[in-house]
């Protein structure tokens, strides 16, 4: 056994991985330590911006999966081995994985417009996909609101980001469109009396600013129509549309005007 070339042989094998894999443990070192510090930044200005938490830490999950990807792909570049074929290897995979889930990624999209760019909130009252309700929760990949009959409807954020959302409680106020008719016989300025006092003291969490409104809004067949309009905030919509539509049938009753209904009449011919 010559020891002189085992000796050699150590020597160069030493020389030359040796290094590489001290290269190899370095750049692990002060990679990891980067990613902290980018993942640390990184959060602290979603945290400023405002960004809803589940969002956080889904980002935060993506961008250091994708950093130490890359520090592996250096490590290994650093110990000699070819990387190409691993970046090949990823991009197929992406590539195949974006095919089979291109519902799921829109969602994901959606759901990270929705949660950026804040069109809604949890608690309210929207109307999209002709669906009513009150926003319960925002996903990642869906919205879930709870309609005025207790139903639990999940929309998928890319379908919601991508259509028309009606926010009622964005402004923080919201107007009750009615329509009611009287008879031709009654004095419009009597009945106008009549709603408006419906409006003022009859009926709960009705908002003097802006203002309650009654108008003469159409002359129909056999009624002369009043739009009446509240204000009032959007959790108490309901309540103030059938509050104001019970007490408007009282009020009318009272004051004597008539609510027109269609009549019938029977023609008898003698012989």
């Amino acid at each position: 056994m010559d020891i002189e070339k085992l000796m050699n042989t150590g020597y160069e094998f030493i020389t030359t991985y040796g290094i590489k894999v001290i290269g190899a443990i370095v750049i692990w070192m002060i990679g990891s330590w980067i990613i902290k510090k980018i993942l640390k930044v990184t959060g602290n200005v979603m945290t400023k911006s405002g960004y809803d938490v589940s969002l956080q830490k889904f980002l935060l999950n993506l961008v250091s999966w994708i950093l130490k990807i890359l520090l592996i792909l250096a490590i290994l570049g650093q110990l000699g081995v070819e990387t190409t074929s691993f970046a090949a290897i990823l991009a197929a995979a992406g590539l195949a994985v974006g095919l089979a889930l291109q519902g799921s990624l829109a969602n994901f999209a959606g759901g990270v417009l929705l949660m950026i760019f804040k069109p809604i909130k949890i608690g309210d009252l929207i109307e999209a996909q002709d669906q009513l309700g009150v926003v319960k929760e925002i996903e990642i990949f869906t919205t879930k609101i709870i309609t005025p009959d207790n139903k639990l409807v999940i929309i998928p954020n890319g379908t919601l980001s991508n259509g028309n959302i009606t926010n009622y409680t964005e402004e923080g106020r919201i107007r009750v469109d009615l329509t009611f008719g009287v008879s031709y016989d009654s004095d419009i300025k009597q009945t106008k009396e009549v709603l408006m006092s419906v409006l003022t003291s009859s009926v709960d969490n009705v908002l003097q600013d802006p203002a309650p409104t009654v108008n003469v809004s159409g002359l129909g067949d056999s009624s002369v129509d009043f739009a009446v309009r509240p204000w009032c905030k959007p959790e108490h919509y309901w309540d103030v549309y059938f509050e104001t539509t019970e007490n408007v049938k009282l009020a009318l009753d009272k004051a004597g005007i008539e609510i027109p209904y269609p009549h019938s009449v029977e023609i008898h011919k003698e012989g």
